[in-house]
């Protein structure tokens, strides 16, 4: 089979062909990162010395980047191989380094001549690249590492770039290790193997180093790595400093090592234990050390240490083996004469030293010396803010949560920092600020909790300014500005603004039809004579058709009344509806309305899971007073009027369409998307009271944030997917999102009802045909064409506004005698039922609320307020509800039917983590309560299953999970069905929320 050769390798061919004299056939050549790999072949194995020493002399006086296109790297090593052809490994093999071609060439020219040279000349001629990488050369540096990422594929290049620090400090060089290959490496696989090679060749000029891991043609860096330069000697330093015996002993071990000796150390109570003996003595022979000489070593290192907590040191000298020291000697160290020296590091923690928290903490996350000292090890910086402790940890490779979180917060609880309530820990990559995964944990219940949002940490702990970022965004005065200047620009701005406002009055009181300009009121007054006129014709006439209509609705009114024994019922369930309420002062206008619905709602013929006595509740309910949010006014009607108006085609799922419409109501009257969306299916839409999050969220420090609840019965994570990421544009979302639902949304085995109604409907087709390009336009136009559709709903009534007052006036007037004004709530209910039933998408929802547990009469008779959440007031009794209802186990239910997490739901679920990354968008994912009943052990197995699914995701930094599926399962006051909650039960789980110290909420 014959194989083609890219046009750069045939050119590589052709050139090692004329310089060898080896046919091109038996030429191959491979390009991996920095390296050029050459094996020549033939029927005898070509001689070695003379292949390389025609090839030398070629390389002498060519230039391989020539050769090479313009995207490959330079070549920076040429392997050469030679081998019989039909043989699997060469039989010779020879590195030549490029910038040092000519010693090469005269090794081999020496080792023709004679080869018994080649043990003396070896050595002597090629000089490593790690020699001269220890000088500081940045392509000595570059060919160094290359040695050993080429055979990874990844190629090299090092710079030396300036850097001026923030703190007014002299400018200082950065080395910056650039690295390219056609795929993206894990930066955990390159991290720790890098830094060990710049970390061992202890350059000196440098603080640290940055690796930035590229792909081959694109622009921006796949990640970054900061490699922390700091000597070996220098850490050793300064954990000797605070103290840490391991490398007192390691540093004391240095010193004595010319002199064979080896060094032990120990502490007891604040003395230090020294024990000098022979570094090697196998036989026993080696004489004892000197006590002159080694106190002249020792000493002196001991007082340029100071170790904290130390107050003294006794010096021993003794044969290996020995139980009794030959000669004692002992010390007094400076902690005795200075007492800021004698605190130990624990107790400077115990009062909220950061400096010793931070080295105590180091020393607990790395308990291996040599290899903090080979790679930097982890590295903490501390952050104090108000009550809580800020604690990141970053390495080379992010450190793990499980190995570190849990240590960290015990280790900070046991200090018992005064002022500390709170410990947040972070983990990431050295050289990232966004932290990889964060956890926290409250010592003492906080009274108040402050805006928790994940500080920024700099990518350097050199300098403590770059850890914290302004937290106000107020403009700042520029501070040249005289006086006179700031009172000029306010006068001109006052100016400005009372002419347009001057003329957005005079326009919009001319629009109104009310006036006239002065110069047009002669030529108008004939032709409001005539529109007058015309009034009163069409006044009379709307009068006749407004009394008819009257008493045709006053006569359905009475027809569909309810007998009195059915209204007969409503005081008792009244008063216990009455009584399980908690709200403001306006409760009992609230309940009367309440109750009069459900009484014209209920229907001795209608047969529904939750009838009329139940929805207020009956003589068996419990009276239990349980803490709710207060009603809101119901939005349905509101909601399908939108629904219709609209101009975006339907989705074939009505509460899809009505919650839409009730959201882009909510961004034309605001102007901007909500701080909060709850999303998910109907245990979101039932189970996160949005009023209750604001308000609990208001008493936590952060008032005035607007929640929308846009749950959708039957949603599942396609579905959820579909919304966020096609249906409201970027520009609309908020910065947080809350999908409250289970496990059972995320099952790939089952059909997806729901999603597979939108696929087939014409808002599914519009949303996939809209451009990327047009996104911004699409966002603006759509927002035109809502403000246009609200503005046509509020401005219906204006479109005859000459003839506003007597229009009123003569409502006003009728309104007295009319027989259906009073019972104007009746007639819109039977509104809405009418339109459910004649809905186009009844099948596909009464389907889903079966799944549910709920059936469509209940569902039609609850509306949702204009927060988009479905306030029910019925309380779970299995007694009464298994009466009705057959109790269905797991293994027969359809929305666990073969469950199964992979497939298409998880693939959603990763589109949306993906996008929320991106947009920087905090999504926190609620696994909402359960009850006992509905936890059966097949469902259990599945949550199980759900559960590892979700923490393994849950390392995403823009990603929480909380698990509250189990929070009450023997409370069913909570819920309305075993699986979804009611409006006592979605409070309770919207003031947890809001104690979540973990949720970024946002601040306004």
């Amino acid at each position: 089979m014959k194989t083609v050769l890219p046009d750069r390798q045939q050119s590589l061919v052709q050139w090692v062909s004329q310089a060898t004299g080896i046919n091109t056939f038996g030429v191959k050549v491979r390009l991996r990162g920095n390296n050029l790999h050459i094996l020549c072949e033939g029927t005898e194995c070509p001689q070695r010395w003379h292949t390389l020493s025609d090839l030398l002399q070629a390389l002498q006086q060519t230039d391989l980047d020539i050769l090479t296109s313009d995207e490959q790297p330079s070549i920076y090593q040429v392997f050469v191989y030679g081998r019989r052809k039909g043989e699997q490994r060469p039989n010779w093999c020879h590195r030549v380094y490029l910038n040092q071609i000519d010693k090469h060439l005269e090794q081999v020219q020496a080792l023709l001549e004679d080869s018994e040279k080649l043990k003396q000349s070896a050595g002597a001629l090629i000089v490593s690249n790690e020699s001269l990488a220890r000088q500081g050369n940045p392509e000595a540096i570059a060919r160094y590492l290359s040695e050993t990422l080429s055979t990874l594929g990844v190629s090299v290049q090092a710079k030396i770039k300036p850097y001026k620090p923030k703190n007014s400090q002299p400018e200082e060089n950065r080395l910056w290790i650039f690295c390219q290959s056609s795929y993206s490496p894990d930066a955990s696989l390159l991290a720790e193997p890098i830094a060990q090679k710049l970390r061992y060749l202890k350059l000196t000029g440098y603080q640290d180093a940055v690796i930035v891991s590229q792909v081959s043609g694109e622009t921006a860096p796949d990640w970054l790595l900061r490699v922390d330069l700091t000597p070996p000697e220098v850490m050793l330093k300064e954990w000797a400093r605070w103290g840490d015996i391991q490398a007192i002993a390691r540093l004391l071990t240095e010193v004595l090592s010319g002199l064979k000796v080896a060094v032990q150390a120990f502490l007891k109570e604040s003395t230090l234990h020294i024990f000098c003996s022979p570094a090697f003595d196998p036989l026993g022979t080696a004489p004892i050390p000197d006590k002159e000489v080694c106190l002249e070593a020792i000493l002196p290192q001991l007082e340029a240490i100071a170790p904290q907590g130390i107050l003294a040191a006794t010096i021993y000298g003794q044969k290996a083996g020995d139980n009794e020291p030959t000669w004692i000697d002992w010390v007094a160290l400076p902690a005795t004469k200075y007492p800021a020296f004698a605190t130990s590091p624990l107790d400077l923690a115990n009062t909220g030293d950061q400096p010793a928290i931070i080295f105590l903490l180091e020393r607990l996350l790395n308990p291996d010396l040599d290899w903090r000292l080979l790679t930097g090890g982890v590295r903490v910086l501390l952050l104090n803010k108000n009550d809580l402790l800020h604690i990141m940890c970053d390495a080379p490779v992010c450190p793990a949560r499980q190995q570190v979180a849990t240590k960290v917060t015990q280790f900070i609880r046991q200090l018992k920092i005064p002022g500390i309530m709170g410990v947040r820990v972070y983990g990431r990559r050295a050289g990232n600020k966004e932290p990889f995964w964060n956890y926290g944990v409250d010592i003492e219940h906080r009274q108040r909790l402050v805006p928790e949002a994940t500080p920024e940490f700099a990518a350097t702990s050199k300098y403590v300014n770059d850890l914290v970022t302004s937290e106000t965004s107020e403009p700042i005065l520029r501070p040249d500005l005289t006086t006179e200047e700031v009172q000029t620009f306010v006068t001109e701005v006052a100016r400005d603004w009372m002419t347009t406002a001057s003329a957005t009055a005079k326009k919009f009181l001319l629009q109104s039809q009310l006036f006239i300009e002065s110069d047009q009121r002669s030529a108008e007054q004939s032709r409001d004579v005539q529109g007058l006129k015309v009034a009163l014709v069409w006044g009379t006439l709307g009068l006749l058709l407004t009394l008819q209509t009257d008493w045709v609705l006053g006569r359905i009114i009475a027809i569909t009344t309810p007998s009195p024994k059915v209204a007969s019922v409503l005081p008792s369930s009244y008063s216990g509806q009455k009584a399980s309420l908690i709200s403001g002062k306006t409760q009992s206008e609230k309940t009367t309305s309440f109750t009069s619905t459900s009484k014209t709602k209920s229907s001795p013929n209608q047969s529904s899971v939750f009838n009329a006595s139940e929805f207020t509740q009956t003589d068996d309910t419990p009276t239990t007073n349980l803490a709710a949010a207060p009603l809101k006014e119901k939005a349905t009607a509101t909601a399908i009027l939108l629904a219709a108006r609209s101009q975006m085609p339907s989705f074939n799922v009505r509460q899809l369409d009505e919650q839409l419409a009730l959201y882009k109501q909510r961004l034309a009257r605001t102007g901007t998307p909500p701080d909060v969306l709850i999303i998910g299916s109907s245990r979101a839409l039932r189970g996160i009271d949005p009023a209750a999050l604001s308000k609990a969220l208001a008493t936590q420090g952060y008032p005035n944030l607007d929640v929308f609840n846009f749950g959708i019965n039957g949603a599942t994570a396609q579905v959820v997917d579909f919304v966020i990421r096609h249906v409201l544009e970027p520009s609309e979302l908020p910065k947080v999102i809350i999908w409250a639902d289970g496990a059972r949304a995320f099952n790939g085995g089952r059909e997806d009802i729901t999603f597979k109604s939108i696929t087939a409907s014409a808002g599914y087709k519009q949303a996939f045909q809209k451009a990327p390009t047009n996104a911004n336009n699409s966002d603006s136009s759509e927002n035109t064409v809502n403000s246009a559709g609200e503005e046509k709903i509020k401005e219906e009534k204006p479109e005859i506004s000459a003839y506003q007052a007597v229009n009123q006036s003569l409502n006003q007037a009728l309104a007295s005698l009319s027989a259906s004004y009073s019972n104007r709530d009746q007639i819109i209910s039977l509104l809405q039922k009418l339109m459910l039933i004649i809905g186009r998408n009844q099948t596909v929802a009464s389907q889903r609320q079966l799944t549910d547990g709920t059936s469509d009469e209940s569902t039609s008779q609850q509306a949702v307020d204009f927060d988009g959440f479905l306030p029910l007031s019925i309380r779970f009794n299995p007694a009464r509800y298994y009466q009705k209802h057959s109790k269905v186990p797991g293994n027969y239910d359809n929305d666990y039917k073969s469950f199964q997490i992979e497939g298409q739901q998880d693939a959603a679920f990763q589109e949306v983590l993906q996008f929320a990354q991106s947009h920087k968008i905090s999504l926190v994912f609620v696994n909402m309560p359960l009850t006992e009943d509905y936890l059966d052990p097949v469902r259990r197995q599945y949550e199980q299953q759900f559960q590892q699914y979700m923490l393994r995701l849950a390392i995403s930094p823009s990603f929480i999970y909380r698990d509250l599926s189990q929070q009450w399962p023997k409370a069913n006051d909570y819920f309305s069905d075993p699986s979804h909650l009611n409006r006592f039960g979605a409070y309770e789980v919207s003031k947890k929320l809001a104690n979540d110290p973990m949720i970024p909420w946002p601040v306004k």
